[in-house]
């Protein structure tokens, strides 16, 4: 998944939970197997080659990892849509020839993508296009996914404190740490990223960031950011970054993603259909002379604290 995975623990754990810790980050290399479209021999990869031409069956959990990212898209009006493997792909391959799609390009694209022409059927775990050439991509919610059946493990295996990530970016907290109410997650500077801005205490929930401050390009003086509206097809920049809370990982990746293409007015209408769990921490573009002023949406005062960093 491009990505380190860590299980955290509190000091001085029993041996049969740092056992645990290694037998779970395991899996996240079954995951990848799975998930990846970049192994020829993964289910997703086969999927996107078959799903077309005759309806395929997919294993539960991957099966329910579709539904829900299907939901999630209905949910967010289509911003974070996990079969826009097309777009994607266009984007990709332009880069790597060193230029930006044309329209045309990307207008052929676009009806190549949407979740709203896959056809899931819940009673027998199948997937089918309805149109050739769409392709699963889950980037914004297959690292939150791994996250979660990480953590999951850790708990059937009766471990109750610990924080996985993946990338840094997707993370997910359960129980206490040295004393802490839960887990202090440090935000950085979405303007200065080498510099801390808040923490955040995580208890049972999860955090997902999404912001094109590191995985960006160039051309002709323009930059282009990797987060792309797959409504219309082209990078976004609305924010400087979004974190998400959500009670599940894959959740808080794929709402942070969806928020980020929004902006914040659409994404706070958003949240008014999600979970009272869910809250949010936008950091907006600052304007000429303005220092930057996050805003905070059902982030609960006891668990933020600005300009601290815990030990």
């Amino acid at each position: 998944m491009a990505c380190d995975f860590d299980v955290l623990l509190n000091p001085g754990q029993a041996r049969d939970e740092l056992d645990a810790a290694s037998t779970a980050l395991d899996l996240v290399h079954e995951l990848e197997q799975q998930l990846s479209v970049y192994r020829s021999d993964s289910e997703l990869t086969v999927m996107n080659q078959q799903a077309f031409h005759a309806a395929v069956v997919a294993r539960p959990e991957l099966f329910q990892l579709l539904v829900r990212g299907q939901r999630l898209s209905e949910l967010t009006a289509g911003a974070f849509d996990p079969a826009a493997g097309a777009l994607v792909n266009l984007w990709r391959r332009c880069r790597q020839e060193f230029r930006i799609p044309t329209v045309e390009e990307i207008e052929a694209t676009l009806p190549r993508c949407g979740v709203r022409q896959v056809r899931l059927n819940e009673s027998e775990n199948t997937v089918a296009f309805a149109q050739e050439g769409i392709e699963f991509n889950l980037g914004a919610i297959g690292k939150g996914y791994a996250v979660d059946r990480v953590g999951e493990t850790l708990l059937a295996a009766g471990v109750s404190n610990w924080l996985v990530h993946g990338g840094r970016s997707s993370i997910r907290a359960n129980g206490t740490h040295a004393g802490h109410d839960g887990w202090p997650i440090g935000l950085r500077n979405a303007l200065t990223p080498d510099k801390p801005f808040a923490t955040l205490l995580l208890k049972d929930a999860a955090l997902g960031t999404s912001g094109t401050a590191v995985q960006w390009f160039r051309h002709e003086g323009k930059r282009y950011g990797h987060i792309l509206d797959p409504r219309s097809g082209w990078p976004v920049e609305t924010l400087l970054s979004v974190s998400v809370i959500a009670a599940d990982a894959a959740t808080a990746d794929a709402l942070s993603t969806a928020f980020f293409v929004l902006g914040v007015e659409k994404s706070l209408q958003c949240c008014d259909n999600l979970p009272p769990s869910v809250g949010a921490i936008f950091f907006p573009l600052p304007t000429q002379g303005q220092s930057l002023e996050p805003i905070l949406h059902n982030v609960p005062g006891e668990r933020w604290f600005a300009n601290q960093v815990f030990s």
